[in-house]
């Protein structure tokens, strides 16, 4: 494969020297953006754009096109792993996700198989060694899971929650099967990013959605022992290159401890946790991501800038800050703005790695 003409964002990830701060957005190729609207047109529906490789491809490298990005992250969704699990994934409109089947007995989780990457999810990995074709080292290509908390949030409660009543019941009344599905939702993770590694993606990001909903006892029993054993069963090095690891809790600053325990490269932070506070915490093990509020991009340029700059001040000099969001860029951003944003990262941060 080609060689990587920017690596600063592997290299921050590894808390290595770079020239800048880098940069990317989750969820940066989106709605936003008039062109992925066009695209996602193209293609009829959502997973239809996610099953078509070119266009998933197109799609992820729309951003790049505008911004100057240091990373690309496939196009895909979290609920892939579900869908190739038999559960039927569908979009309605204006409502999010609903699966055709859903998960509430004993027998529903003793019946579900594990996923097999390869035979039910081939179109994300060809989507994967087509971006990182296409991208012709460019910059890195991230792969991506969800959590087997998050993931079971949706399988159990059918869709979206409010009130996570129906995964929060099992979890309380019968852990043994709640267990039982995160520990199946582990393995297929495991496979999932394994395979995503080995078609090409350069670091991988388990987004745990869901898991600040959890209190702190539940946390560390229902979704961060698992991510650990995802994390303790992944590929670190292909092709004589490491392929770090970013875990992301939303609402998940008061286990950053506990997270960076788990051998995780680097942490994904919202924008609830003070990041001049988190790398005092574990900055020294592992590397930061974030984290400013998605919000702030429907501010004034100027405004975007000033909050830029209190965040590069408040991780202050050195390596091991992957500047972005606080979570996903929202629909309804002006892409303008989120130039000025990344616009901002570059101009301001070389003065961080002197």
């Amino acid at each position: 494969m080609s060689e990587l003409k920017n690596d600063r964002f592997l290299r921050a990830l590894l808390r290595q020297p770079v020239d800048r701060t880098p940069i990317w957005m989750m969820r940066q190729a989106g709605r936003y953006l008039p062109e992925y609207k066009a695209t996602r047109a193209q293609a009829g529906d959502f997973m239809s754009l996610c099953k078509n490789h070119e266009l998933a491809c197109e799609v992820t490298i729309q951003p790049l096109e505008r911004y100057p990005l240091d990373a690309a992250i496939l196009f895909s969704d979290i609920l892939t792993i579900p869908d190739a699990m038999g559960l039927g994934l569908y979009f309605e409109t204006g409502e999010g996700p609903r699966f055709k089947k859903v998960l509430r007995t004993e027998k529903d989780v003793a019946d579900l198989p594990v996923a097999n990457t390869e035979a039910d999810l081939d179109y994300v990995l060809k989507a994967v060694s087509t971006i990182r074709r296409e991208l012709n080292g460019r910059v890195p290509l991230i792969g991506f899971s969800g959590s087997p908390w998050t993931l079971a949030t949706y399988m159990v409660e059918g869709g979206s929650s409010k009130d996570f009543r129906h995964v929060k019941a099992m979890m309380y009344d019968t852990p043994e099967i709640m267990h039982e599905l995160l520990n199946k939702l582990a393995l297929s993770v495991i496979d999932y990013l394994n395979a995503q590694i080995k078609a090409g993606a350069q670091a991988v990001q388990i987004f745990d959605t869901w898991g600040g909903t959890l209190s702190d006892v539940c946390y560390r029993e229902f979704s961060l022992a698992y991510m650990k054993k995802i994390v303790d069963g992944l590929i670190r090095e292909h092709d004589g290159q490491k392929i770090p690891v970013i875990l992301f809790t939303k609402g998940g600053g008061q286990w950053l401890e506990a997270m960076a325990a788990t051998g995780a490269d680097a942490l994904g932070l919202d924008w609830t946790t003070d990041i001049g506070s988190a790398r005092a915490r574990v900055g020294g093990t592992v590397a930061l991501q974030g984290n400013m509020d998605p919000s702030v991009l429907y501010a004034s340029p100027q405004t975007i800038r000033k909050e830029v700059k209190r965040i590069l001040d408040s991780f202050g000099k050195g390596s091991g800050h992957v500047f972005n969001l606080g979570h996903g860029i929202h629909q309804f951003v002006d892409p303008e703005h989120a130039k000025a944003f990344v616009e901002a990262v570059t101009e301001l941060s070389p003065e961080y790695h002197l």
